[in-house]
């Protein structure tokens, strides 16, 4: 791993410079010509309110990237915005008014209820029970017309967004409900009267029927199992909205070709990835638990009041002013690019290295009885004159006399030299060699003179 710390006096510094961090690793990625995604993403335990993560997509992956094919709208699923569904108001703005009118819910109503699919989680200190009502499937954002619903799940990481107070470790939370419910209270097992049910209705379920739910009793949403309130006097609350915003909740997974949550025009690609890099905007999380500060003069301070955070700490009488250092911390998993480059990039012949991943550029093999022949390619190759702005080319020469060369062609594939040259049968009668690039389906026969020329272009494509 590449770890990168910085440290800055005011948090406007402290983000340029995540600015700057962020555009070094963007460049990187652009050098190793393998596609990447650079995402929006949650900072988890690491904390801070602003990270990147750069993705390889990969089918092999294990995260999950979502991508718009309109706007430049990328996101880790953990901080991706759910879905927009055609039964959702959200697209439409803040809802008219407030939830005032009592409902009644009828028949009809309760068989829709009966139908809504169900997930359940436990808190940590196990007094609340959560249950996640969400309309089963739904209609594809990008084609309504179909006739085939999309089934949908549980996002964990925006439902833990907003009740970060869920275990999501419990294999069994409604087990484990019900069977706490049976036991006597104790410090472990709070008692009946501290217990609740929270009913939390996501914004996949029509905005009618939602309205009834939150006036309801909330007995219609309890799950199966759970003893009546009459039996066991536990609380039943029902959300039906986002209490910071006041919209529908969004709590479903992103599927293939669902609407942009953000231009609404464009529609969502999802990718498996492997994350190959993180960056970390931390500010003063770290810092002001360490008391890390920096004595900045009063009159400083007072010129530009909103660039630094003063400790809160007491400081020694007549001392100037202790600003809080502001933190960033970037990485780059260099074992895993690699590993992940060469599992994906690889064929059944061997390795299949980008370009500044390789060994060397180019691999030069010669025919037996050809040996001077290869070192003049080789000579000419690398003393060729080559533009200020690029390097020489990265050349070595098979000269193992031992091995034939079928067999130095193999191993050339199998190491995964991006361009292989092969003085061959054409050298004795045309002075050509052949130049191959697996990548790029390329095997030409090229004269001698026209060899670095033709090599560096190669290389340009890769």
């Amino acid at each position: 791993m590449k770890d990168l710390y910085t440290f800055d006096l005011s948090s406007p510094a402290a983000l340029s410079t995540y600015d700057e961090v962020r555009e070094a690793y963007t460049r990187f990625f652009n050098e190793l010509k393998i596609p990447y995604l650079v995402a929006e993403a949650d900072s988890g335990d690491m904390g801070g309110n602003l990270s990147h993560e750069f993705h390889f997509p990969t089918a092999k992956g294990e995260d999950r990237i979502i991508s718009c094919t309109s706007c430049e709208y990328v996101a880790n699923e953990e901080l991706a915005e759910g879905p927009v569904l055609p039964s959702e108001s959200k697209s439409q703005g803040t809802p008219k008014g407030p939830l005032t009118e009592v409902e009644i819910i009828s028949d009809e109503d309760r068989k829709v209820i009966m139908e809504l699919s169900s997930w359940q989680g436990i808190s940590k200190d196990k007094s609340t029970l959560f249950n996640v009502r969400y309309s089963p499937s739904s209609l594809s954002a990008a084609n309504p017309s179909s006739s085939t619903p999309l089934e949908r799940e549980v996002n964990i990481h925006a439902l833990k967004a907003k009740f970060p107070e869920i275990d999501n470790s419990i294999e069994d939370p409604l087990g484990l409900w019900i069977k706490l419910a049976s036991q006597s209270p104790s410090a472990a097992n709070p008692g009946p009267h501290t217990r609740q049910i929270l009913n939390v209705v996501d914004g996949s379920v029509a905005d009618a029927l939602r309205q009834k739910l939150k006036f309801a009793d909330g007995t219609v949403l309890v799950p199966e199992g759970v003893l009546p309130s009459h039996e066991y006097p536990h609380r039943i609350n029902t959300v039906v909205r986002d209490q910071e915003t006041g919209m529908p909740l969004s709590l479903l997974r992103v599927q293939e070709d669902d609407r942009c949550p953000r231009c609404l025009g464009g529609h969502l690609k999802v990718h498996k990835a492997i994350e190959l890099g993180h960056t970390f905007h931390l500010g003063s999380r770290y810092t002001k638990q360490l008391d890390g500060v920096v004595q900045i003069p009063d009159e400083i301070i007072k010129d530009q009041e909103t660039d630094f955070e003063i400790s809160t700490k007491a400081k020694n009488p007549g001392s100037d002013s202790q600003a809080l250092v502001q933190m960033g911390c970037h990485g780059i998993g260099v074992s895993r690019m690699i590993g992940a480059v060469a599992d994906t990039l690889a064929d059944e012949k061997g390795l299949n290295w980008p370009r500044v991943m390789a060994p060397f550029e180019v691999v030069l093999v010669a025919n037996k009885g050809l040996d001077d022949a290869a070192l003049q390619v080789y000579d000419t190759i690398s003393k060729a004159k080559h533009p200020p702005e690029e390097s020489a080319v990265d050349l070595v020469l098979d000269d193992r006399p031992a091995k034939m060369l079928p067999w130095k062609l193999r191993d050339a594939d199998l190491i995964g030299y991006p361009v292989i040259v092969v003085v061959g049968r054409k050298w004795k009668t045309e002075k050509k060699c052949e130049v191959q690039c697996r990548r790029l389906k390329i095997k030409e026969d090229v004269p001698l003179e026209e060899l670095p020329t033709f090599i560096r272009s190669v290389l340009k494509s890769l």
